[in-house]
């Protein structure tokens, strides 16, 4: 059977969705972040030696990063679901938005936490208006506008169809859904995109998704 290790809080939730509205039987190993310092147990680098989720095993085979994985069961379990025809305009689009997730709008969403945890880390009383200067200068100078970039962008794309390829629901999506869920719960944009909070908003009513938060647990990407 298929083996997906989740990880509380994490991209694993996204496969879990995934697998959900595909239909497809898996079991799941579940890992707890470190309460101090978030990241994932040690446990992992077990499976992978990077250490982090998700992680997926299927017939021998272990798969990590979250574009491969989707691709992965998308094509081994996927049936034509999912995802347009190869060979075709909507192909490429779809390809495009499944390395976008990751590859440009995760980026500047992990600097702003990275740069709000520097602006709030332990440390003595003369070095924190250092780092609050440092880590406010940051966010305004590029971190913000990087962001407002990208969102806005997506909420372009978004007004047309509600969906990122075509008019239709597909495996991109899922993989879209982490960035827009962690900016929501992180950026401080509510309200400011529009097509963005309907995409959510239908995204969380979908069966799968609520099916992937019963086994995958409470989702919060707050921290």
């Amino acid at each position: 059977m298929l083996i997906v290790h989740h990880l509380n809080n994490s991209r694993s939730q996204r496969v879990l969705w995934l697998l959900e509205e595909l239909g497809v039987p898996y079991e799941i190993r579940l890992y707890e972040r470190d309460k101090k310092t978030m990241l994932a147990p040690p446990e992992l680098r077990a499976i992978h030696p990077l250490g982090k989720s998700p992680v997926v095993e299927d017939d021998g085979l272990v798969i990590a990063e979250s574009g491969a994985i989707i691709e992965y069961l998308i094509e081994r379990y996927g049936s034509g679901r999912l995802a347009p025809m190869t060979g075709t305009t909507e192909r490429l689009r779809y390809t495009y938005w499944l390395h976008y997730a990751e590859g440009s709008a995760m980026p500047p969403l992990l600097l702003k936490l990275v740069a709000s945890r520097i602006a709030n880390a332990p440390m003595p009383f003369f070095a924190k208006p250092i780092a609050r200067m440092i880590a406010g200068s940051l966010q305004a100078g590029f971190v913000d506008p990087q962001l407002k970039l990208h969102l806005s962008y997506i909420d372009e794309t978004l007004a047309t169809t509600g969906w990122f390829v075509g008019d239709t629901f597909s495996a991109a999506d899922i993989q879209m859904s982490f960035p827009l869920e962690a900016a929501n719960a992180r950026g401080g944009h509510q309200g400011a995109y529009p097509h963005i909070a309907a995409f959510l908003e239908r995204m969380h009513q979908r069966p799968a998704y609520q099916r992937a938060l019963e086994r995958g647990g409470p989702y919060s990407l707050l921290s």
